[in-house]
């Protein structure tokens, strides 16, 4: 059963991100307020979601939040502070787009930076404990599953629209082909190296 709220504070913001183990495309983090009597069966960490159980929650929860935000850290900047960096800036760019500003903010993970001298908690699976965090987990998916749509059409070979950037055996098979793109993040290991064995005789 997921709760409502870890503080006392009235304005708690929930916050995640989504694609951070991905060779391609932007992290994208979202940022949500919920009302106290929010509500839906479905709400669930997105990863335990289908597909169209998110693309039915999202215009849910976008309806009835207090405030919610979206915020995209693309490729090259990924590349230039690292991921776990570039995840928490896209969280500091959420909080920052919205239209309230929060008292309170709980994060899914265990890695945060204060944000404005708000005061914050992290919590490792948050996303499957906190109504808010859930939200935003379902918010930072479908919006990055909507951009991996949309530049799968500029690059076709490497089947994005399946697997939105993530180390499948098809986008790494499309990598090796192909070589890669401009949406691909140039620090990640994007093909496993050889495994050398010392066969002694």
């Amino acid at each position: 059963m997921l709760k409502l709220k870890y503080s006392t504070y009235k304005l708690e913001v929930g916050t995640d991100e989504a694609g951070r183990g991905c060779l391609a495309g932007p992290v994208v983090a979202a940022a949500v307020i919920l009302p106290d009597n929010f509500e839906h069966a479905l709400l669930n960490d997105s990863k335990q979601l289908t597909e169209k159980q998110r693309e039915k929650l999202r215009p849910f929860i976008e309806e009835k939040a207090l405030a919610y935000a979206v915020a995209y850290i693309h490729e090259k900047k990924i590349d230039e502070i690292n991921i776990l960096q570039a995840s928490i800036l896209a969280m500091h760019k959420a909080i920052a787009k919205l239209k309230i500003k929060p008292e309170f903010i709980i994060v899914d993970g265990n890695k945060f930076k204060t944000y404005k001298k708000i005061p914050h908690q992290t919590i490792v699976k948050g996303d499957a404990k906190f109504k808010s965090i859930a939200a935003a987990s379902v918010l930072a998916k479908t919006y990055r599953d909507d951009y991996m749509q949309k530049i799968a059409k500029e690059f076709p070979n490497y089947y994005w629209h399946k697997n939105k950037g993530y180390p499948t055996k098809q986008h790494r098979d499309g990598i090796r082909e192909f070589g890669i793109t401009k949406y691909h993040r140039k620090t990640f290991r994007l093909l496993p190296t050889q495994l050398e064995f010392d066969f002694k005789t």
